[in-house]
């Protein structure tokens, strides 16, 4: 501690400031600065929207469409009876857990059974189009009087009994509308629910917590 100020006046011990000038007599210790906390960047939301399975989430749509295709032809494959019976439910069961299977070794996101369930909606949806696309051709074809599928009946009647009562009722519009609406629904039931149970499992069976 000096014993005087620079502006000559006498100090007495222990001086914080002088008397006369006010002047301090010895520097404060600056303290450390406290970083203030970081406030969440916006990138957090936007990169947890991105992972969000739906329609907007390119690798779910683009991964939903390519098993749902693979689904498609393996549905339409000949079986001998009475496979077809047993595949054509658990084929999209199949699809759907394999979706969700694929969609998280891409990306590496864990699904859990929501999640899950939400990648094989996608995958039926893709599915159901798909069979409503062939189910309309076919009706298409139905209902052509000279050629498509009444053209074939009648070309090879001798081997359809009552071959021209069978077009007949399969051109009939009542048989037709039925036939078409118990078609969708049943349709869009099996392959939008049933990938939705394989995609849910697949989140159970690889994402426990």
């Amino acid at each position: 501690m000096p014993e005087y100020c620079s502006c000559g006046a006498q100090l007495p011990p222990d001086a914080r400031f002088c008397h006369k000038c006010g002047k301090p007599q010895f520097d404060y210790p600056i303290p450390d600065t406290i970083p203030e906390p970081v406030a969440p960047q916006p990138e957090a939301a936007v990169a947890k929207a991105a992972v969000e399975i739906s329609f907007r989430n390119r690798v779910a749509v683009r991964t939903g469409f390519f098993v749902a295709l693979i689904a498609f032809v393996l549905i339409l494959a000949p079986l001998p009876p009475p496979l077809p019976l047993l595949w054509f439910p658990l084929c999209p069961i199949v699809a759907g857990f394999s979706a969700a299977y694929l969609y998280r070794r891409r990306t590496g996101q864990r699904l859990g059974i929501e999640n899950g369930a939400r990648m094989g909606w996608i995958t039926g949806v893709f599915e159901f189009v798909l069979m409503l696309t062939l189910f309309c051709i076919v009706i298409i074809s139905i209902s052509n009087e000279n050629g498509g599928l009444a053209g074939f009946l009648r070309e090879n009647g001798g081997k359809v009994p009552n071959v021209e009562q069978v077009i007949h009722t399969l051109q009939d519009p009542t048989t037709l509308i039925g036939g078409l609406l118990f078609s969708l629904v049943l349709f869009f039931f099996m392959f939008t629910l049933l990938p939705m149970v394989g995609g849910a499992l697949c989140g159970k069976v690889f994402d426990k917590e």
